[in-house]
């Protein structure tokens, strides 16, 4: 009786197990309609709120600029966009807001961008652009492209790697003096003399609506995401990239982030105007901007939670983290979002958030000494300055408490002249490699302990 009744049981468990899979099989075909027509019901929310009356007109044609560049992309959602749209748009691009050039940044980090066909006198005439160099090469590609004659002012301080990548995609480069800001007059007075067509990095529907495609794509990759951390300069990307996040989804924060030497949109929504700065002084020259757009401006007071700042160190450790953690390198200006979340500048602990790393465009010169910087800033080197009595031994000494805690002596510079130090006293400067902070203090106690006199150190100066 026994063995008959678990023959039964186990009769019953494979005709469930059967009736189990017969059933996945007859609703496997239907699982990419159920997606889709949940993706329709996103795109029918959105259609509601942005024809309500609470958003701006000019906001809804930014919009629409994005859903027609992603029809042109052949991306699924921007197909998806345009009919539940189609209604809406009898002309994608209505008479009000033509421009003399339809370009639109379809993807930042690749700086692609897409233009319409110019008349045969605004093909004579050119195009013209400032940058600091990565919108630069976006404007050149396509300019080449359709073979026109571009123009790009860039600030004489923009990295070589910018520069020479922008004048490969074919476009004259006129180095300006100064920063971003004074590239922007020299091309708006330019622009004036030649008649050429001008394309704003940041100021614009188009660009923005471009820009805006990838909080569409973060959105459709990662639906559960809480907070989006975004690089700041003009004010573009986050214009956009807020915009379509807030539309779609208005339960996600999004923060801008910038470089506390060149905090114009932040300084700017402090003071609830416009405001330009003096100067701006940062190796991040991508977001090195004096004064943010009219436009970016109020799109980012509207839409974007907060903006927050970071330091040069705190940029520069950002950079190191990603190479070493995600084998990737970023410019200065994209690895603030980084900066923002490691140092906790943002409320975003327990949160899936994500940083938005918008170029990559950096000097290699200026890499090695970010490289350097980071190290520091993350415990992994540092620069001890020790007071000791000029005799044979002392050095060996230093070096042996160093050996034994585990550092690693990289250089080391013995000074005697120092007019503040005793005749019998000579200075100590040595550099050593290291794990952490921690390690650094067990052999600051441990030199400590032996008699040394710690004067100073690159560690205790930025704690």
């Amino acid at each position: 009786d026994v063995c008959s009744s678990d023959l039964h049981w186990v009769d019953v468990v494979r005709i469930l197990l059967l009736l189990l899979a017969a059933v996945f099989l007859i609703v496997l075909p239907f699982l990419p309609f159920l997606w889709l027509n949940a993706r329709r019901k996103r795109a029918l929310a959105l259609r509601q709120r942005l024809t309500s009356a609470e958003v701006p007109d000019a906001v809804c044609v930014i919009f629409q600029q994005v859903i027609t560049w992603l029809r042109v992309m052949g991306s699924d959602a921007g197909n998806l966009l345009y009919r539940e749209w189609s209604p809406l748009l009898s002309d994608p691009f209505p008479a009000s807001y033509r421009r003399q050039y339809e370009a639109a940044a379809l993807l930042f980090e690749e700086a692609a961008y897409s233009a319409h066909p110019l008349t045969e006198a605004q093909r004579a005439a050119g195009i013209i652009a400032c940058s600091a160099g990565n919108h630069a090469q976006g404007v050149a590609l396509a300019a080449t492209q359709m073979g026109i004659r571009s123009i790009v002012c860039m600030p004489d301080g923009a990295p070589i790697s910018k520069v020479e990548a922008t004048k490969r995609l074919g476009a004259e480069v006129r180095l300006v003096a100064g920063a971003y800001d004074d590239a922007y007059e020299y091309a708006c007075r330019l622009q004036k003399e030649t008649g050429a067509t001008f394309i704003h990095p940041f100021n614009d529907e188009l660009v923005i609506a471009g820009q805006g495609t990838i909080g569409l794509e973060i959105l459709d990759q990662l639906p559960e995401v809480d907070a989006v951390i975004v690089p700041v300069g003009g004010g573009g990307l986050v214009s956009g990239v807020a915009f379509a996040i807030k539309s779609l989804n208005p339960g996600v924060k999004v923060y801008g982030v910038q470089a506390e030497n060149a905090p114009s949109m932040a300084r700017s929504r402090q003071m609830d105007e416009i405001v330009t700065l003096d100067t701006v002084a940062t190796f991040a020259d991508g977001i090195a901007v004096k004064t943010p757009g009219d436009l970016t401006y109020a799109m980012t007071k509207q839409y974007v939670d907060d903006v927050v700042t970071v330091t040069e160190d705190e940029i520069a450790a950002a950079i190191l983290a990603l190479i070493e953690q995600q084998k990737l390198i970023a410019e200065g200006a994209g690895a603030v979002s980084v900066a923002a979340a490691m140092f906790r500048k943002l409320p975003i602990e327990g949160k899936k958030a994500v940083c938005l790393v918008s170029g990559g465009n950096i000097d290699v010169n200026i890499l090695s000494r970010v490289i350097t910087r980071g190290l520091v800033m993350g415990g992994r080197n540092s620069v001890l300055q020790i007071a000791l009595e000029d005799k044979p031994g002392q050095l060996v000494g230093v070096s042996r408490i160093i050996s034994d805690c585990g550092g690693n002596v990289v250089s080391v510079h013995h000074e005697r002249s120092d007019a503040n130090m005793a005749i019998s006293s000579c200075f100590l400067k040595i550099g050593m490699e290291t794990r952490d902070f921690r390690q650094i203090q067990t052999i600051k106690d441990e030199l400590t302990k032996a008699g040394f006199r710690i004067m100073t150190d690159r560690v205790q100066e930025m704690e």
